[in-house]
């Protein structure tokens, strides 16, 4: 059995770096934000400093959190202003300095400090301890460190929602999914509505289009901004082509303008479509990075398994659309090469042509089922790529409307 981890206290981490994948700063610290009323005292994120700007990231993209500061796990984030939820509580300006009692003597004691660190099972991060010390103590010498379900009593309460939300927190998306399907729509979207931005983007990408619709409508627009800035673009294009025009234009203009412009080109495109299709931001690397590089961007835990199987090199820029595409380095090639090797070198010679937005999907299903592909990308007429289509992509076109529901019903008639 290992060691458990060991925790970071959140004093020391105020005003420390924020890192993207690559090492560049995005920002430094201003908080933590937690929900300590709920089991196991989760860490949904961290308030970042972004050029005078709070925003928030999950906790899902903190690859470290230590002395040194906090390293994502996606250089992509949302620079949506930060706004505090019910059930939240800050960490640093609000949990400092609360008095509590400590089991099972009943001693009241302060909150001097509260330490952080990774839960069991890797997924997440957590309220683990806390620097305590006397309530009447002038003097903060007398302190000691316990574990956080020792305290009780600061004032930190759940609400329901919250709290169901918790209890599906090591559910997949689309089990969760399959969970709201069974409540009524109401519960089904304050059930959505207590999940974080990136997790009830996931959740509802598992939904019926016609019921993302709806529950989107239910949660207000400033709220459906956020869950479509989290989406990725070709499902939040998805979502927004089953409703009208007028419902479209106002949520685009909802959603932060970085986030919107790619989902606006997507909406260019007919649905049934190479370019309706395509995921518009796969793995892009210039020719001068390296195999390492190459590697590194793949492991990404929010990338899609089908976008992992292989990196594209471009000419600069290497922002969709691209400069000029050089071709396609697959995964397994690029294990069997040195990790200093530059990715071009990996390129396969012997790559089918990319594909044409305006491809149908029928024409998209049968080359990526003859050239055997899990992704194919897909390019202009001047040869700049403009995404990458796959096969799940795909199967989720060609498949009869409403077979999620189809599915659901089957399994829960299963379980039965």
């Amino acid at each position: 059995m290992g060691r458990p981890p060991v925790p970071v206290f959140a004093s020391r981490l105020a005003g420390l770096a924020v890192l993207d994948p690559a090492g560049e700063r995005v920002g430094r610290l201003a908080d933590l934000v937690a929900a300590p009323g709920l089991p196991g005292a989760p860490v949904l994120g961290v308030v970042v400093r972004v050029r005078r700007r709070p925003i928030f990231v999950s906790a899902g993209r903190l690859e470290a959190l230590d002395d040194h500061g906090a390293r994502l796990s996606s250089a992509r984030v949302s620079l949506r202003r930060f706004e505090r939820r019910p059930g939240e509580v800050l960490v640093l300006g609000e949990l400092l300095d609360r008095v509590g009692t400590l089991s099972p003597a009943g001693e009241r004691v302060r909150v001097n400090d509260v330490g952080v660190a990774r839960t069991p099972d890797g997924s997440g991060w957590s309220l683990v301890s806390a620097d305590v010390v006397p309530a009447g103590a002038r003097l903060r010498r007398d302190h000691r460190v316990v574990d956080w379900d020792e305290i009780s009593g600061l004032g930190t309460t759940a609400p329901d929602a919250m709290a169901r939300a918790a209890a599906l927190a090591q559910m997949r998306p689309a089990e969760v999914a399959s969970t709201l399907l069974g409540l009524d729509e109401p519960d089904a979207v304050e059930l959505l509505a207590a999940l974080d931005d990136e997790r009830a983007a996931d959740v509802l990408e598992e939904l019926p289009e016609d019921l993302q619709a709806r529950m989107l409508r239910r949660l207000g627009r400033e709220r459906a901004g956020h869950l479509l800035d989290a989406m990725s673009p070709d499902d939040a294009a998805d979502l927004l082509g089953e409703i009208s025009d007028l419902e479209r234009a106002d949520l685009l203009a909802a959603m932060e303008p970085e986030e919107a412009a790619p989902v606006r080109r997507l909406l260019a495109y007919r649905p049934d479509t190479a370019g309706g299709l395509m995921n518009p931001e796969p793995v892009v690397l210039p020719p001068n990075a390296t195999v390492a590089e190459a590697l590194a961007r793949l492991r990404r835990r929010e990338l899609p398994p089908s976008l992992a199987a292989q990196v594209y090199v471009v000419r600069p820029p290497t922002e969709t659309p691209t400069g000029p595409l050089l071709g396609t380095a697959h995964f397994q090639r690029l294990l069997r090469e040195p990790p200093s090797s530059l990715a071009a070198s990996c390129v396969d010679p012997n790559a089918p042509d990319p594909l044409h937005p305006d491809a149908p999907v029928m024409v998209v299903a049968e080359h990526l089922a003859a050239e055997n592909l899990l992704a194919a990308p897909v390019c202009d007429g001047t040869g700049r790529l403009l995404g990458a289509v796959s096969v799940d992509d795909v199967l989720d076109t060609m498949l009869p409307k409403g077979w999620r529901s189809a599915r659901d019903t089957a399994m829960a008639e299963e379980d039965e």
